[in-house]
C-alpha cells in the first residue's frame, strides 16, 4: 500500500440546473457558506458554486454545476447517487422543522449501523442527499447563518454513496491503492472507510445489480474528489493508478487545488485533489463567495463572462449572522 495515500474526501460536485434556486437551497435552507462564486472552467459561460464550512475546509465542500434548464437526470448504476452531510444528534428536530418549513422532500429519520440517525431528503433538483446524526460532528466545524445557528449547522461531508452492478472492483481499489480499509456491512452496503474513519471518510458502496443504469442531469452527482495532501502525494497516488492501468489526466490547476481525474472500474468520475492552496488565494476568508472570482487566464475575458452569467441575488444567511 502507498504511503501516500488519501485521508478521504475532499469534495463532491453535483449537476443543478437554475443557478439562483441551487443557491437558495444550498446557502439559504441548508445554511451552507458559499465559499466561491466561479464558473465552470471547461465552459467558462456557467457558474460553479462552491459551497462549505465557514474556511472552506478539505471534506467540507459540496460544489455545483448550475446549466439553467439542464435536463433532469436520473440515478441508477454506476453513479454516486447519494451525498450525505454530517449534523449532530441534538440537531435532527431542529432540521425536521426546518424541512416542513421550507417544503423540502424528506423522509422521516432512520437508523443506520447503529450510531446514524439519517434524514434522506432531496433538493429542488432531485439530488439526493441524507443528513446524518452522528457525534462524530462534533470534532468538525460548520458555519452561522440568521437561521441556522452554529450548533444545527452541517458540519461538511459525512460520505458518499455509489451504487454499483458489481462492487469487488471498486473496492479492491479502494483498499489497495487509496488507502481505505473495509469497515462495516449491512444488507447491499458494504463501508470503507479512511484515516480516523469518522465524518468525510466514509464511502458506501450499494451493490444493485440488475438496477438501470444513471443517465448524468440536473439532480445527479457529477463526481467525488478526495484528498491528497500535496502534489507530491497526489504524484505518488497517480503514478500507481497508471501502473494499474487506469487512464489518469496530467494535473490540472484548479485555482483552489490541484487535480487528477480517472473512472473507476464501475465507471464513476474520481478526483484526486489537493488540500492547497486554497478558497483564500483569490479573497480574504471574510468575504468569501460575495464575488465572482476568475482564473487569471479568464480575466481578459470578464466583461463577456459577466454578460453571458445570469444575474445571482444571494439569501440574508449568506453571509452570515452580522452580515
Amino acid at each position: 500500500m502507498l504511503s501516500n495515500t488519501t485521508a478521504g474526501i475532499h469534495h463532491v460536485t453535483g449537476i443543478a440546473s437554475d443557478p439562483q434556486r441551487n443557491v437558495d437551497f444550498y446557502a439559504g435552507v441548508l445554511g451552507m457558506r458559499m465559499i466561491k462564486r466561479t464558473v465552470n472552467f471547461d465552459d467558462p459561460t456557467t457558474y460553479h458554486f462552491y459551497f462549505g464550512d465557514a474556511r472552506g475546509t478539505p471534506g467540507s465542500i459540496l460544489t455545483f454545476f448550475p446549466w439553467p434548464d439542464a435536463r433532469r437526470g436520473r440515478q441508477g448504476a454506476g453513479q454516486i447517487a447519494v451525498a450525505s452531510f454530517a449534523i449532530l444528534p441534538s440537531s435532527v428536530g431542529f432540521w425536521i422543522e426546518r424541512f416542513i418549513r421550507y417544503h423540502v422532500d424528506f423522509s422521516q429519520p432512520t437508523s443506520r449501523f447503529d450510531d446514524e440517525r439519517v434524514i434522506a431528503f432531496k433538493d429542488p433538483d432531485g439530488f439526493m442527499a441524507e443528513l446524518v446524526a452522528h457525534p462524530g460532528a462534533e470534532s468538525r466545524s460548520g458555519w452561522q447563518t440568521h437561521a441556522v445557528p452554529a450548533d444545527h449547522s452541517i458540519r461538511g461531508v459525512y460520505s458518499i454513496t455509489l451504487w454499483q452492478e458489481s462492487c469487488d472492483l471498486t473496492g479492491k481499489l479502494l483498499t489497495e491503492t487509496l488507502g481505505f480499509e473495509a469497515v462495516r456491512e449491512q444488507a447491499s452496503i458494504f463501508r470503507y472507510a479512511a484515516g480516523d474513519r469518522g465524518p468525510g471518510t466514509i464511502v458506501d458502496l450499494r451493490c444493485v445489480p440488475g438496477l438501470w443504469p444513471g443517465v448524468m442531469g440536473a439532480g445527479t452527482i457529477h463526481h467525488v474528489a478526495f484528498r491528497a495532501p500535496d502534489d507530491a502525494a497526489q504524484a505518488e497516488i497517480r503514478t500507481e493508478l497508471v501502473s494499474l492501468g487506469f487512464n489518469v489526466t496530467p494535473q490540472i490547476d484548479r485555482d483552489y487545488f490541484h487535480s487528477v481525474y480517472f473512472r473507476e472500474p464501475g465507471g464513476v468520475l474520481f478526483e484526486i485533489a489537493t488540500d492547497p492552496p486554497g478558497f483564500t488565494v483569490d479573497e480574504p476568508l471574510e468575504s468569501l463567495g460575495q464575488a465572482l472570482k476568475l482564473p487569471q487566464w479568464l480575466e481578459p475575458r470578464r466583461f463577456e463572462i459577466e454578460a453571458l452569467l445570469p444575474n445571482i441575488q444571494t439569501p440574508m444567511e449568506l453571509h452570515g449572522p452580522n452580515a
